[in-house]
């Protein structure tokens, strides 16, 4: 087990995450690294708006299902103070004015209330 998985794994545990939490949000992490071949600690805002757009067209995954994978990718990063800016930075699917700024993503913005 890396140094991040395990910093990640106790703060999950920490923080009283159910069991398939901690197992989903490892996976995404891991998942993500996978998908760019780095460590996540190397990865940042463009990273992620590249895996989202792949998330979304090539997986077909749900706009949902990619903010899901997106708030793992946020507390990864905010937790463990890495260098990763996107926490801020990058827009999830159905999140209003934000979403402007990452057009891809707002192709599949989901609207609220309705």
């Amino acid at each position: 087990m890396t140094r991040l998985r395990k910093m990640m794994l106790e703060e999950l545990q920490r923080r009283n995450y159910s069991a398939i939490t901690t197992r989903n949000y490892l996976r995404v992490v891991s998942d993500f690294a996978k998908h760019f071949g780095k460590s996540p600690d190397k990865l940042g805002p463009n990273e992620l708006r590249t895996y989202q757009a792949y998330l979304l067209t090539e997986c077909k995954l749900t706009p949902g299902t990619v903010v899901n994978r997106v708030a793992a990718l946020r507390f990864f990063s905010s937790r463990h103070s890495i260098a990763i800016s996107f926490a801020s930075s990058c827009p999830t699917p159905g999140t209003g004015a934000d979403c402007r700024r990452c057009d891809l993503v707002c192709e599949f913005s989901i609207p609220r209330g309705g």
